[in-house]
């Protein structure tokens, strides 16, 4: 039996995580889980797995919850500790945003196995957390359906014989908008995404084609691949969940409807799969056709300013990040309109003073100085 310390529980991944572990209660136990705010899915599940150890946000919710629970730690360090515990076989990075990231170093130092669904840790600090890996000889398992496809056409083949990788995208909410139309879109618009149940960033994040951008910076550190042999296409039908082409021009794609669940199991049994009856089996008769269309840079310029924050390096991309991050918030808090979003992102990546090889409190700084000048924006 596999012991799982889930990160994010009460997210969008981390309730399809403990989905899949219900389906396996032979395979999995839930050993400690770390959450937010939300207290009421918290203590469903909690009441449900009876993990060993909670990770709250702040003392406010510690609080509320001293009668349930008898091991309650805080913030960041109580992250961590979880995360290096020895009772602990794989940890599940599903916080949003850039949170995850000392969790994540400290357990690939601790060599545990990482289920990775949060994609800021590679975009904010990519270069560190892959020198990690290969230092401490640990498994890194993507998570994102796009990344878990291009792990599973890798399986069994030469990594120098990999010639392309082909991202796909479903093109979010606004797929069929023209820009013009986007000026008056509401957060409800934005959030009704077409094809995949995510949680509300990564559904904003979709409709601006950021996280589409943020893959790419993932998929150059993962795969250890230039970011000039990565393409992105427009799939609307999210059934090919990306491609990776080899030199001798042969295409080997993943497949599968779009249910998370699927990736996420495949990161915690891996290399076994084990059946998943709460998923729908691919019918191709059924679906009919596939469509594929290129990717117009200029209706999805926060796509394209990912690809030039990442040929940049250093710490070009923590600001993408966290630029992005709080845009973001700030457009789902009604303060700001859906286009003022990379308006945002692009101001802060102008101002900014690339570092080359920025080590981790160097990551830490140029984080917390572009959500205060972001903020700022607005008033």
């Amino acid at each position: 039996m596999k012991s799982i310390t889930l990160l994010g529980a009460t997210g969008s991944i981390g309730l399809q995580t403990l989905d899949v572990m219900r389906q396996h209660p032979d395979e999995f136990e839930l050993y400690a889980i770390a959450f937010g705010r939300n207290i009421e899915k918290a203590i469903n599940i909690i009441k449900e797995f009876n993990p060993k150890k909670v990770v709250v946000q702040d003392e406010i919710t510690k609080n509320k919850l001293n009668e349930l629970h008898t091991n309650i730690l805080v913030g960041n360090d109580g992250m961590v500790e979880i995360s290096i515990d020895s009772n602990t076989d794989i940890v599940v990075n599903a916080v949003m945003g850039s949170v995850g990231l000392t969790a994540t170093l400290e357990a690939i130092k601790a060599k545990k196995t990482i289920a990775l669904a949060n994609k800021e840790t590679l975009v904010t600090a990519g270069h560190l957390v892959m020198q990690e890996v290969k230092k401490n000889n640990v498994k890194m398992i993507p998570i994102d359906s796009e990344h878990s496809a291009i792990f599973q056409s890798l399986n069994g083949e030469n990594r120098q014989d990999m010639n392309r990788l082909i991202v796909t995208a479903s093109g979010g909410s606004f797929r069929d908008v023209k820009r013009d139309e986007l000026q008056s879109v509401t957060v409800e618009d934005a959030l009704q995404h077409p094809n995949w149940n995510m949680g509300a960033k990564i559904t904003i994040d979709s409709a601006t084609m950021m996280n589409k951008g943020l893959e790419v910076i993932e998929a150059h550190w993962l795969f250890d691949i230039p970011y000039e042999k990565i393409d992105v296409i427009m799939h609307r039908e999210s059934v090919i969940h990306s491609m990776v082409e080899y030199n001798d021009n042969s295409v080997i794609a993943q497949l599968g409807s779009p249910d998370m669940r699927v990736p996420i199991q495949y990161a915690l049994t891996y290399p076994a799969r084990l059946e998943l009856p709460v998923s729908k089996r691919l019918n191709l008769i059924e679906i009919g056709k596939l469509h594929f269309e290129n990717m117009d840079f200029e209706r999805f310029p926060c796509l394209k300013m990912a690809y030039e924050a990442g040929k940049m390096g250093g710490s070009m991309t923590t600001v993408l990040n966290a630029a992005n991050e709080i845009a973001v918030s700030l457009f789902l808090k009604g303060h700001i309109s859906f286009l003022m979003i990379e308006d945002f992102i692009a101001r802060a990546l102008d101002q900014h003073e690339v570092t080359k090889d920025p080590d981790l409190d160097t990551i830490l700084t140029v984080d917390q100085q572009t959500r205060v000048l972001v903020k700022s924006f607005i008033e």
